[in-house]
Order: C-alpha cells, then structure tokens, then sequence
C-alpha cells in the first residue's frame, strides 16, 4: 500500500452535535468522509451492548482491524475524515503502529447535561460508558503523553460562532477555509441511514443553529426531568462532568 494520506479523526460522544460537524466535513467537498466506522467493532463484533435504532449495513467490515484496513486502504487515494467515539477505540487504537501515525486527533465535547438528556430520550439502557467523555479524556491524555497536542472544540461554542471555532480548528490541523461548508447543500449521506434515527436534525436543517438562552434552559430542564426518572443519571452527570470540564479547559479560541 502506497503512504496514506492524513486521516482527520473528531473523536466525539454520544449526542455532542458529532453528527452537524460532520455534515460540515462533508460539504467541504476535499475529504472521504465516514461515519463512526468502529461503531461496528463495539456493537457488533464484541457485543458490547445492543445499540437500538442501528441497522446494520451488509458488507461493512466489523472487526477493529478490518475496519482499520478499510480506512488506510480508503487514505491511499485521498484524506479522510472520520467521526467516532473514544470509548469503541480505547485503548487499542493508541497504540497501534499501523494507523495511528497517519491519525490527526481531533476532540468535540459538549456539556453532559445536554448529551445524557438527549442520549436517555433515544436509549433509556445507556451506559456509564457511553456517555463517553471520560474514554475522550484518557484518550486525549494519553496522545498529549506522546507529545500530541490534540485541538479540542466544544459544542456550545461552535452554535455560538461556527465559522470561527471551526476555521480555528482547519486552521490547526492544516485545512483551508471552505466557506460553502457552512451551507448543508447535499443530500443526506447514504451511510447514515444506518442509524438515521439518531440524526434527525442534523438531517433536517441547512447549517449550525445558534443556541439561545432558552436552549440553555430546555436542556437542564431536559436532563431533570429524565433523572426524576432514571436517579442513576445523576451519577452518570456527576461522573462524567470531571472530565468535561478537564477537556473543556483545553479549548481553542479563535
């Protein structure tokens, strides 16, 4: 296989506003995009958990490696883009002699009062693990050990300015401005049919909403009244707010 070129990897969790980043990777128009390839290393091949509303596609490779080759085969002709999730990579991919040298590591964060709400409305069983921002952080810390320094952005400031948090962020991994990016043009992409369910607005709007102080309050209001619910959620807040915070320290300006 001839050198790859670079694969840009936005390591994400669940419900971070993943989705709406990678339909702006997409509309650049300069990178082979795909989406949450190791989703089928975690809830296929090992079984860690059944993940509703996941129609799995036939043909695509499940095993970590398979899916590893797939991507350094897609690399050979052009860069790639892919959004995953730490916690279906942690902590084999870290040191992996194979792929990791051509990853350029990327971090999307989001309050986990907002992701846990919107995650328990799609999956009342999530787990603790799934919430993911602490695989996200040992993640980051182990590739900052390396002597990385991965770009860390976080959700809420992206609706607040999306052509500036994001041009800082090509700009730091070696992207051009694309302006036309911001305008979702396209037709929803093929391979997100299969979990089409858990998509519905980055499918259903043209760009990067603005959040407003009422969003702000729908999303506590949100996360309440599902751990009136589910109590056990406010562990898994408390548990994971750690490490957001930590990550959230770590933010670029533009």
């Amino acid at each position: 296989m001839t050198n790859p070129h670079p694969i840009y990897a936005l390591w994400s969790h669940p419900r971070s506003m993943s989705t709406a980043m990678e339909r702006v990777m997409r509309e650049r128009g300069d990178l082979d995009c795909a989406h949450e390839p190791f989703m089928y290393d975690y809830y296929v091949h090992r079984q860690v958990r059944q993940m509703p509303f996941f129609d799995v596609q036939p043909g695509h490779p499940t095993a970590y490696a398979d899916i590893r080759d797939m991507l350094l085969a897609r690399a050979s002709t052009q860069p790639v883009f892919i959004k995953d999730m730490s916690y279906y990579v942690w902590p084999q991919l870290i040191d992996d002699p194979l792929i990791a040298p051509h990853l350029i590591n990327m971090f999307l964060i989001r309050d986990p009062i907002a992701s846990i709400a919107s995650y328990y409305k799609l999956d009342p069983d999530l787990s603790l693990e799934e919430i993911g921002i602490e695989a996200q952080w040992h993640h980051y810390t182990a590739l900052c050990d390396m002597g990385e320094r991965p770009v860390v952005i976080d959700a809420h400031q992206i609706r607040a300015d999306p052509r500036g948090v994001i041009s800082a962020l090509w700009a730091a991994v070696g992207l051009p401005f694309v302006g036309k990016a911001f305008d979702w043009q396209s037709e929803t992409p093929e391979d997100w049919d299969q979990v089409e369910a858990w998509h519905d607005k980055a499918t259903s709007t043209t760009g990067i909403q603005p959040l407003t102080d009422a969003d702000l309050q729908k999303q506590r209001d949100r996360f309440e009244a599902c751990a009136t619910d589910t109590p056990h959620l406010r562990d898994y807040l408390a548990h994971h707010q750690v490490f957001y915070e930590k990550l959230k320290a770590q933010t670029i300006n533009p």
